[in-house]
């Protein structure tokens, strides 16, 4: 499985990403929309997972642009802002069923990015 992690909080994405690879899970990280979008020009990714607020533009906008380019990859979404209830409305506007609240764990992320691969379908 080959992940981008997409979070302005560089701690965060960067420890993730070392703590995938523990698992034999490639995964590379960006800070910015546009560190992003270089990262998808040099490699596929099966899933992205994108913070709802990037420097530059939204996470939405971000899954746009991405979708184009790479319209196999998967998207997951997570926020550290809002309620729960809100973060829900807004990604079931943007046709997106996947998201997670932050702090996140590890564990939860792992089992959402093996769900959003299993489930296709929905995560488009």
């Amino acid at each position: 499985m080959r992940v981008l992690l997409v979070d302005d909080e560089k701690e965060l994405v960067a420890t993730l990403a070392e703590r995938l690879a523990l698992r034999d899970i490639y995964a590379r990280w960006a800070c910015t929309a546009e560190d992003a979008l270089k990262a998808v020009d040099e490699c596929e990714f099966d899933v992205a997972v994108l913070d709802v607020k990037i420097p530059g533009m939204s996470g939405l906008e971000l899954k746009k642009i991405m979708e184009r380019k790479c319209p196999e990859t998967r998207f997951i979404f997570m926020t550290g802002h809002g309620s729960e209830a809100d973060f829900k409305t807004g990604v079931a506007e943007a046709g997106l069923h996947y998201y997670l609240v932050k702090p996140v764990k590890l564990e939860v992320l792992v089992e959402k990015m093996k769900e959003v691969l299993q489930n296709e379908g929905e995560a488009r």
